[in-house]
């Protein structure tokens, strides 16, 4: 950590204890410099994304696991509890992704590829039947099903629409216009809270959807209308990728892959060539998560350095620039806190999430006051736009963004008068599981960033900055 003078010192530290010192400015704040954490991180909804069959417990950047979902496993035939068939089905398959952190984009399926004997409709349809009415009354049943169960389920992060065609990549046979009519007006209604996604951004045109391209940066579709360049240009004309998760997979199993996205996942994170086109597409098109490509070699050094690399582009990474507060405050009083911070990644983060502001006890590190910044939304924090793959930088800067909050102490808490480290949080408000981290040294265990020391109702007694030497690596915890 670092900090800058202002023009009033209002307090003295040594370089022995801390890094650098910590200057109140004309406002009587404390201004705090953080270091950014050079790493990549861990991060909720974003990143490398496999299959929820892989060993995900141990992998180290994942958030993210896709659900194949074949449509006879929810219903083997036409009953009248197909939504308790949905929950009970949920509830044996993710339990283990419980207190992980991970989340899960489900898909639904019925045909996996052109070999007969991977169909899996229920046994009272046609297999191959995607057009007759008895089709359309089913497929807008499971759809509203699905709804109930998943769009308030914390566990589920997005949807991908699935259903149509090998995979549920919406190809063999492409859903036609009344289809996604169809689809996309059941889907919309069943998913209020859940974003859904779509195979090709030139269908289900009517709707506000996101993408899932399935074979991301292939060498084939990367500039083809109805795979990266259609992506781009619903991002150009329409900012899709401002409200609306991007994601796909890369694809190691047709065409001419070996040119790009390379020949397999440790190719493509190993050979410059390989990784820097990919990262190109990630920052262009704003991409949230990858599978496939999350398949690769842990133990491979080489593979690993260009993981966190890939990992860093992902989605978002929020540095805070700079944090203010008040050092003394009052019995009754009000804290005083601002703040700047940067999203230097590729896309945003699109849950409404809370900021919270938290005392903590300097010993312990337990919260003892903690308070939501309701002028803190999270999701209007956008990373930069128009990637310049020569300078490697957006060639619209990513804005920096201004948080003022003052806070009466204690609230309604039985806060006693005291030191307490000041400390920002993001958790996810659904559970105790994985909250946002910033890319800042400053961490603690439970995702809390501190960021200096308060005096309620006492005088300070000591510096007002945190000793960097009890700071933990984010990766570790």
């Amino acid at each position: 950590m670092y900090y800058t003078p202002s023009r009033l010192i209002c307090i003295f530290t040594t370089a022995l204890l801390l890094s650098a010192f910590s200057l109140c400015g004309d406002t009587g704040l404390v201004v705090v410099y953080p270091e950014e954490y050079s790493g990549a991180l861990r991060n909720p909804l974003k990143g490398f994304r496999p299959d929820t069959g892989r060993n995900i417990s141990r992998s180290r950047f994942v958030t993210l696991a896709r659900h194949y979902i074949k449509w006879n496993d929810l219903e083997k035939r036409n009953t009248d509890d197909l939504v308790g068939n949905i929950r009970a089905y949920s509830e044996r398959k993710w339990a283990k992704f419980r207190g992980t952190g991970v989340k899960v984009i489900p898909r639904v399926y019925l045909d996996w590829d052109r070999e007969s004997g991977n169909e899996y409709w229920p046994s009272d349809l046609k297999s191959g039947d995607y057009s007759s009415p008895e089709f359309k009354r089913r497929v807008l049943r499971l759809v509203k099903a699905m709804g109930e169960c998943w769009d308030r389920d914390p566990r589920v992060a997005w949807i991908q629409m699935g259903i149509i065609g090998f995979w549920g990549e919406h190809h063999n046979p492409h859903p036609n216009l009344e289809m996604q009519e169809l689809l996309g007006t059941a889907f919309e209604k069943a998913f209020q809270n859940k974003r859904v996604l779509v195979r090709h951004p030139g269908e289900f045109v009517d709707f506000e959807f996101g993408v899932y391209w399935d074979s991301w940066a292939h060498n084939q579709q990367t500039f083809q209308q109805m795979h990266g360049a259609g992506i781009d240009r619903l991002n150009t004309t329409k900012g899709r990728w401002m409200t609306h998760p991007i994601e796909g997979e890369a694809a190691y199993n047709w065409g001419s892959y070996k040119i790009q996205p390379g020949d397999s996942p440790n190719d493509t994170l190993s050979d410059p060539e390989h990784r820097d086109f990919l990262v190109d597409t990630i920052r262009n098109l704003h991409c949230s998560a990858l599978g496939w490509i999350a398949n690769y070699d842990q133990s491979n050094p080489v593979a690993q350095v260009g993981a966190e690399e890939v990992q860093k582009a992902f989605g978002y990474r929020f540095i805070l620039e700079k944090f203010s507060f008040s050092p003394v405050v009052r019995k009754h009083g009000r804290l005083v806190v601002e703040f700047s911070i940067k999203n230097a990644g590729s896309a945003p983060f699109y849950e409404d999430w809370p900021v919270y502001l938290n005392l903590l006890d300097p010993i312990s590190h337990r919260v003892m006051w903690s308070q939501e910044i309701e002028n803190a939304d999270i999701r209007k924090w956008l990373p930069g736009d128009d990637w310049d793959e020569q300078a490697d930088r957006y060639r619209n800067l990513a804005k920096t963004y201004q948080i003022q909050s003052k806070m009466s102490l204690p609230g309604n808490f039985d806060l006693l008068t005291g030191e307490y480290i000041l400390a920002l949080s993001i958790p996810d408000p659904n559970s105790e599981e994985l909250g946002i981290r910033l890319a800042i040294r400053n961490h603690f265990e439970g995702g809390y960033h501190p960021l200096g020391i308060v005096a309620y109702g006492v005088k300070p007694t000591g510096s007002s900055t945190v000793h960097h030497e009890s700071f933990i690596d984010p990766m570790i915890e």
